[in-house]
């Protein structure tokens, strides 16, 4: 299903998709077509193994994700856990404090845009969806959650499981 205000176009084996919040595209696989009607859009692949099952699959998702970026954009929050860590934005770069001997300065690439609410939250916003979690991703790696006292950079709702310390340890 195509919303309104979005186009869907394939041109010798690249498929676009513009809508009202930016334009996306991608190279089809050789064994992949797209079938576009007013309304709709149709994967079909030329083989019916579990390659192609699964190379469908994963096209009528990407078609999919591509539609929902262009409509309503992807957005992923990150918060930052432990004393004096914090994040501000210089210009369009994000600075982060997060316990080293040095500030980590990150430049977002064309397409993603990156927010912060207050110093300990970050909303990282786009069209395409792999890129946002890409990006997510890479920020939460400068300092991952630590299970002992949950300090570091997680996602919003994620769940840290906690370890008992050393002495916990010993006392059993």
């Amino acid at each position: 299903m195509i919303p309104k205000g979005v186009t869907v176009q394939v041109s010798s084996r690249e498929l676009k998709v513009k809508g009202p919040k930016g334009e996306l595209s991608a190279i089809l696989h050789p064994d992949i077509s797209v079938e576009v009607k007013p309304e709709e859009a149709n994967v079909k692949v030329s083989g019916t193994d579990n390659f192609h099952n699964a190379l469908h699959g994963l096209w009528r998702a990407l078609l999919n994700n591509m539609v929902n970026g262009t409509t309503k954009g992807y957005e992923k929050k990150l918060e930052i856990v432990g004393v004096g860590y914090r994040a501000e934005m210089k210009g369009s770069n994000i600075q982060m404090v997060l316990g080293f001997s040095h500030p980590i300065l990150f430049k977002p690439p064309k397409g993603v845009k990156i927010e912060t609410p207050s110093p300990t939250n970050i909303t990282i916003s786009g069209v395409d969806r792999q890129l946002v979690g890409q990006i997510a991703a890479k920020l939460r790696s400068f300092r991952p959650p630590e299970p002992y006292k949950g300090k570091g950079v997680k996602y919003e709702n994620e769940y840290i499981r906690r370890k008992a310390g050393k002495a916990a340890a010993a006392a059993k």
